[in-house]
């Protein structure tokens, strides 16, 4: 069916005209639909935009379908040439509606969602600059700018902060891509509009301390300061036991009775009516040896003894490394539970409203263990504080494939367990989780689809873009299939955070306030040179002394 394209006088032929129609709608089904664009128009229009204008019927753009005062807005996901050669064939995704109270007057009200559809043979109208201000504007609820609409650049991107904590919500994106800048630009912008917040960043890399410095507390191996006695018994295990199989029960039995006993000696258990070896209650590690060499000596037979000499190894192994001073320093004895809650979760915050842990310097072996406490840490202390003045956390977890890792990809990690059980619980407590990820597709299955709000950068391979898309609403399919074409900084924003998906451009960063992540320039370094035997000496002197 031929379409009469604009008449060279038409207002048209200058800018995009929602009175003036550029197709109609051939079919219909719940979420998506097919138009008949009219070449001749589309190609008008696309001529004749202007900056801050969105061209219509282009892969990406908005068109609109009237019902009586409603108009039903669309995403152009795909187009094609018509059988006729005239026309083309548009797939659509039906996005929101909104109304006209009268005719002239331009739409109002728009929302996600569509109660009403038009019926096949309706006309479709391109959709304005102004109408594009309404279905973008910013809503009267507290919300952050990150960046500029990638259809209008002059319209501003917003998040709104308490949807976008409050279900969780994800970053994805290749290496690359602008990643961590844009993480880094997004809590920048929280920090900024809530100054006494409550903020943990796990960052396995020394990223983001050079971007917070004015913002909150660096913690690393140096100040951490993690006493070993706040690790539950699975967290003990998980550093303490060597074994597999039934030796590692044998093990577990003894490790579970001598920490209770060790616990049990300190002052403060004689106020606890029933102490539990997962009570955050001091104890010596000097008891707990003394209580493992008194059980081995009840023990008939020599050959018994393995499993209390393997332990008492163990132990000593740790005590003596220099590596694991941060958390099993003799100086972590006291009960210093608080200052480190207060420290790590930024109570009170004045100003200051992030802490970064900087899990590079930790042993390798033990790193998932580090996350896991800090994470279950943040979890029980929203738990057990029931009942007083709420004070949310956000709990940030860089490489979060690296603590959540699907199931296919081997044994979980010590902070899998824990990580699951805040994605599905814990909004109910004032726990939010952030998911900063360049591998969706190793994460533990599900893990994605709890987060609320999922923000893709490009993403190069297949099979992470697929694993995005299953856990996008159907309602953003025109939107995932542009992933692969995203530049740099630009991003695709889906979920409870926005008013509706959009794609958009993310902010320049100022140099002081970027994360340390930029790759290094092989040909600028390489065109210097001198001062390599120094620089060898210092390198070697930290690698033996494990940076101190």
């Amino acid at each position: 069916m031929p379409i009469r394209p604009p008449a060279p006088e038409s207002p048209y032929a200058t800018r995009a005209d929602e009175s003036v129609a550029i197709g109609v709608l051939l079919d219909i089904s719940g979420a998506s639909s097919r138009l008949l664009l009219d070449m001749a128009a589309v190609s008008m229009l696309a001529n004749s935009v202007r900056d801050g204008e969105a061209p219509a019927g282009q892969v990406g753009s908005l068109v609109k379908l009237q019902i009586g005062k409603t108009w039903v807005i669309a995403s152009i996901r795909s187009t094609r040439l018509a059988d006729d050669g005239s026309n083309l064939i548009a797939d659509v995704d039906l996005m929101g509606e909104g109304y006209e109270p009268e005719p002239g007057q331009g739409m109002r009200g728009f929302r996600r969602g569509v109660t009403r559809y038009p019926l096949p043979g309706s006309p479709v109208h391109p959709v304005s600059i102004d109408a594009l201000r309404r279905i973008y504007a910013m809503q009267d609820r507290p919300h952050i700018t990150v960046g500029h609409i990638h259809m209008a650049p002059d319209l501003r991107a917003a998040l709104y902060v308490d949807p976008l904590l409050g279900k969780h919500f994800a970053l994805v994106g290749s290496t690359g891509t602008g990643k961590s800048t844009s993480t880094a630009l997004i809590l920048h912008r929280i920090c900024d509009y809530s100054p006494h917040g409550h903020v943990v960043v796990i960052d396995p890399h020394g990223e983001y301390a050079a971007a917070f410095e004015d913002k909150g507390e660096l913690l690393d191996v140096g100040n951490l300061q993690l006493p070993y006695w706040l690790l539950n018994f699975h967290e003990h295990c998980d550093i303490l036991l060597t074994s597999e199989g039934s030796a590692r029960q044998i093990e577990e039995d003894i490790l579970a009775r001598c920490i209770l006993g060790a616990k049990a000696k300190n002052r403060m258990a004689q106020d606890i009516p029933r102490l539990t070896i997962d009570a955050p209650v001091p104890y010596l590690i000097s008891d707990l040896s003394a209580l493992i060499q008194a059980e081995m000596a009840k023990m008939d037979r020599g050959s018994d003894n393995a499993p209390y000499l393997r332990l008492k190894a163990r132990i000593e192994e740790i005590r003596a490394d220099p590596r694991y001073a941060f958390m099993f320093s003799g100086m972590l004895v006291a009960d210093t539970m608080a200052g480190f809650l207060k420290r790590v979760f930024r109570l009170p915050a004045r100003g200051k409203p992030i802490s970064i842990i900087d899990v590079s310097g930790v042993p390798s072996e033990i790193t998932s263990v580090v996350v896991a406490v800090l994470a279950r840490l943040v979890f029980d202390f929203a738990i057990w504080s029931r009942g007083e003045t709420p004070k949310p956390v956000l709990l940030v977890c860089e490489e979060a494939h690296r603590y959540v890792p699907s199931e296919r990809g081997g044994i979980a990690s010590a902070a899998s367990g824990i990580l699951n059980r805040i994605a599905k619980e814990g909004r109910k407590y004032g726990v939010s989780l952030g998911l900063i990820t360049q591998r969706p597709s190793d994460l533990a299955e599900g893990v994605l689809s709890q987060c609320g709000t999922i923000l893709t950068m490009r993403l190069n391979n297949e099979r992470d873009q697929a694993f995005v898309r299953a856990a996008m609403p159907e309602d953003a399919r025109g939107f995932l299939d542009a992933i692969p074409a995203l530049r740099n900084r630009e991003c695709i924003i889906v979920g409870e955070g926005v008013a509706t998906p959009i794609r958009i451009s993310f902010d320049s960063l100022e140099a002081a306030r970027c994360p340390a992540s930029a790759s290094p320039s092989f040909t600028a370094m390489w065109q210097q040179e001198g001062g390599e035997d120094a620089m060898i000496e210092r390198t070697i002197r930290r690698w033996r002394t494990q940076g101190r």
